[in-house]
């Protein structure tokens, strides 16, 4: 039997093969084995070949106070330079900008310490020219932000919004707005959503009795998709879309390669 590991190696008769030639996502593998010839063929049903290049952002929010630090990484075969946009201008991820420092490890780049003008457009793109997902922040010198998923979310989850104040506090009475008009309250600061759908997009806010108000941040609600997608966020109509990878020749060929390989392996255990 083959089985993917978590370290996206194929694990066959427990010998760790890589995984970066062939894809992402694969969801079972069967081994045929000949008592002749003692050769294994190896069938892998495959959902979905996928070089999309990927942007994710660790913590997970659109809002950020200044000073607080933040991760992207850039999921695709060759590492691109992770990129952002402040005005018309975009820097390569391994420069400085003023007073913000960031560094770079592979796909990882990490901005230390933010400043309300490190807000804006990030994505991370490849030399060929691809280019992932875009992820927008905003790092306000204000005391009150909206911690609010910053990439779609899928419909019918669950989605917490919490209202944090710059001065932590154990107890924070909020209120909670879509497009200015009043959604909820809360004592503790937080407000779930259960069971999000489309119509839950839109822009947020919240209030914080005696501490001021947080920025408003979009958020998008995606369908779930059946197979593999790159989300991508359109900032300027504030609506997200999802689009498949250019892979279908490669599903052609690899459904193709595969029922020859079970076909020659079923041959050759029955002679």
């Amino acid at each position: 039997m083959v089985y993917l590991n978590t370290k996206k190696n194929i694990l066959v008769n427990h010998h760790s093969l890589p995984l970066h030639f062939i894809g992402y996502h694969i969801s079972m593998g069967i081994c045929y084995f000949s008592n002749k010839l003692n050769v294994c063929f190896v069938l892998f049903f495959v959902i979905f070949f996928s070089d999309a290049v990927s942007l994710h952002i660790v913590p997970n929010k659109s809002q950020f106070f200044e000073y607080e630090s933040v991760n992207f990484y850039c999921e695709e075969p060759s590492h691109g330079d992770v990129l952002y946009k402040m005005t018309e201008e975009a820097k390569q991820c391994n420069k400085t900008s003023g007073k913000t420092t960031v560094t770079t490890t592979g796909s990882k780049c990490t901005i230390h310490s933010l400043y309300a003008r490190d807000s804006g457009e990030y994505w991370c793109g490849t030399a060929g020219g691809k280019r992932s997902n875009n992820i927008y922040i905003n790092v306000t010198a204000g005391s009150v932000i909206l911690e609010i998923a910053a990439v779609p979310v899928m419909e019918g989850e669950a989605v917490t919004l919490r209202c944090r104040n710059k001065i932590p506090s154990s107890s924070i009475a909020a209120d909670f707005y879509k497009y200015g008009r009043h959604i909820g309250s809360s004592s503790r600061g937080n407000l779930t959503i259960n069971r999000v759908s489309k119509s839950d997009d839109g822009l947020y806010k919240c209030k914080i009795s005696g501490g001021g108000e947080s920025p408003e941040s979009w958020l998008s609600v995606s369908a779930p998709c059946l197979t593999d997608i790159n989300p991508t966020t359109n900032l300027d109509g504030c609506k997200e879309k999802c689009h498949y990878a250019d892979s279908t020749p490669w599903i052609i060929a690899t459904i193709l390669l595969s029922t020859l390989v079970v076909v020659v392996g079923l041959y050759l255990i029955g002679k």
